[in-house]
């Protein structure tokens, strides 16, 4: 009798457990969350700084890589990962309206801004009809590089163009008649010796033995094309979230980002100012 309540009792316990734990993720207090990466720098910033600062508050981490950035999103909407760290609030909100997703950013990120580079030439002004230019293939990250190409005059932007639906017939000549060359943005570097120019996204800049500073034009990114850290809208207050956020605005992670020359030329947080 006394072996059969004990027996009762251990059950009644391992429902309790198992009630609390599932009680205590659904409230936002789980310890355990899962976070997303595309191609990119942002996952080793993650690995080498964020993850200790987060481990330190017990937190046990799981760390998704993705192949393809379009692949994080569905992710996210579906509950696989918890938090993504790749993209800017431009393609969350685009991403948001076509898969009818809820995501929210809590956090700017360390960010590389787009370039201008060359291995042809050393400067602009060899700029001329027929010059090609390389840019990114999805409409955010072409929308931010065409206008760079919009500030040196070589190309103009329609009226009206949006963001998240950009495409080429949204531009035309300007001072020069440009033959724009639409690749991958992860193709756009090593291709740089089959153009004359090409807009690289400085993620894949810092991930090579490039530097930033290298390129002949910086991007001067505003704020909507700044990385973000992002995350579910129904767990935007959950306390795992609020410590993912503090993480990424920490002295600690400061210190790691300006500790290394890769990424000089960044665009830093503006949280950092209150450091």
């Amino acid at each position: 009798m006394k072996k059969l309540v004990l027996v009762m009792l251990i059950g009644v316990l391992a429902v309790l457990t198992a009630c609390g734990n599932q009680a205590a993720e659904n409230s936002g207090d789980k310890k355990k969350i899962t976070v997303g990466f595309g191609v990119g720098t942002y996952e080793e910033q993650f690995r080498q700084s964020i993850q200790p600062i987060l481990e330190k508050k017990g937190y046990t981490i799981d760390i998704k890589t993705f192949s393809q950035n379009m692949q994080v999103n569905p992710a996210m909407k579906e509950g696989s990962i918890d938090a993504s760290i790749f993209q800017s609030t431009a393609y969350m909100e685009a991403i948001n309206k076509e898969i009818n997703a809820d995501m929210v950013g809590i956090a700017y990120v360390p960010g590389a801004p787009q370039g201008l580079y060359s291995v042809k030439h050393t400067t602009l002004d060899d700029v001329k009809d027929g010059t090609t230019v390389a840019v990114p293939n999805d409409p955010v990250n072409q929308e931010r590089a065409l206008r760079i190409l919009e500030e040196l005059g070589w190309v103009k932007i329609k009226d009206g163009a949006g963001v998240a639906d950009f495409n080429i017939n949204s531009m035309e000549p300007d001072k020069y008649n440009i033959d724009i060359k639409i690749l991958d943005p992860a193709q756009i570097l090593v291709s740089l010796q089959d153009v004359d120019y090409g807009v690289v996204n400085g993620n894949y800049i810092a991930n090579s033995d490039r530097k930033i500073t290298d390129a002949l034009k910086i991007e001067n990114t505003p704020m909507e094309h700044r990385i973000i850290v992002s995350v579910n809208k129904k767990d935007e207050n959950a306390q795992w979230a609020k410590d993912l956020k503090a993480a990424y605005e920490s002295k600690e992670f400061e210190e790691y980002i300006i500790g290394l020359e890769k990424y000089d030329g960044f665009i830093l947080p503006e949280a950092w100012n209150n450091n």
